[in-house]
């Protein structure tokens, strides 16, 4: 009932009536009053004026369902939605839904993430309060071999989001870092349960620095978050709610081909890499060469001095020459 009111608060252009509310809801005006009070307490600032109703003056960083689902705009990406306040990691749990039937685009935000992981098994922990962890489950149909490039729009929906919030650009450091002052601010991880020829489920794991101030000694040169990159405080949900918007956009026009033909140019010109010279720490062979973009499959083009070398993402890993991105 919270996140009802919430939206109708959210709706109006001045007061709601308790009585509106309460034929609205199909509710008391007890029943009302109790849940305005635990809106109250939650931190969100309700004005009630006698003869006028309520009306909603201010919210705090406030994560929560009720605060998700109250502010929802997109037609399917979140209509199913998990929130936790504490999570051992919202892929695993968002793959456990997709394998028990819960319908493509169901979503799992957790407040606090204690053992996530990103790429090549590394840790992702998000600090109560601090940070972002949400994982969107998808069924798609399509080739299993075209579902590694949804990182990358992943990618491009969360630089989208952050300027949108922060109006500061979040670079895109190949595949599927988010960059801001030279440092990651976001990372991104995609799984896949398939079959030779048939999905399963993809989940798409997004972890984003949002207040932290202080990082570990080892993490300093190379991990930053928004507030330190811009001085803003900002609304994790409303950070939440602009990506899956924008996940949702990019996604519809991906299916349309099942590659990037259509977002390449938009996700180039994000691409901190793109003209620089980078280190490709291939396992098989390490080599160097100048960043040239990406193709419509998401490999990273490669110039050496010998050759032009399409680079796919895996197991290897991009670097600058001189640092993380530089």
């Amino acid at each position: 009932m919270k996140e009802k009111i919430l939206t109708a608060l959210r709706e109006s252009d001045g007061y709601v009536s308790g009585q509106e509310l309460c034929q609205k809801l199909g509710v008391s005006r007890t029943a009302v009053w109790k849940a305005i009070n635990s809106l109250k307490e939650a931190g969100y600032e309700i004005e009630a004026v006698t003869n006028r109703g309520y009306r909603i003056c201010s919210a705090p960083d406030v994560l929560s369902r009720e605060e998700l689902i109250s502010i929802q705009k997109t037609k399917w990406i979140g209509q199913e939605l998990y929130y936790y306040s504490s999570l051992d990691s919202t892929n695993n749990k968002a793959k456990e839904l997709g394998d028990n039937g819960s319908i493509s685009g169901t979503v799992v935000v957790a407040d606090q993430q204690t053992a996530g992981r990103g790429r090549r098994g590394r840790s992702w922990e998000t600090p109560l309060g601090d940070a972002i962890a949400v994982t969107i489950m998808l069924k798609p149909e399509m080739n299993p071999g075209n579902a590694s490039m949804l990182t990358l729009v992943a990618a491009l929906a969360v630089s989208k989001a952050i300027e949108e919030v922060t109006g500061e650009i979040a670079g895109i450091k190949w595949p599927n870092d988010l960059i801001m002052d030279s440092r990651k601010v976001c990372g991104i991880l995609t799984e896949m349960s398939a079959q030779f020829d048939y999905i399963n489920h993809i989940v798409i794991g997004i972890g984003i620095n949002v207040h932290t101030k202080e990082f570990p000694e080892e993490l300093k040169e190379i991990a930053t978050s928004i507030y330190k990159a811009t001085g803003q405080t900002v609304r994790r949900a409303d950070l939440i709610e602009r990506i899956l918007e924008w996940f949702e956009n990019y996604y519809e026009i991906f299916m349309k081909t099942e590659d990037l033909s259509q977002l390449v140019r938009e996700y180039n010109s994000l691409l901190v890499n793109k003209g620089r010279t980078v280190r490709v720490l291939d396992p098989k062979e390490p080599f160097e060469g100048k960043a040239m973009g990406i193709t419509e499959r998401g490999e990273l083009i490669v110039d050496t001095w010998e050759s032009r070398r399409l680079v796919s993402s895996g197991e290897v890993s991009v670097r600058g020459l001189h640092g993380y991105t530089e």
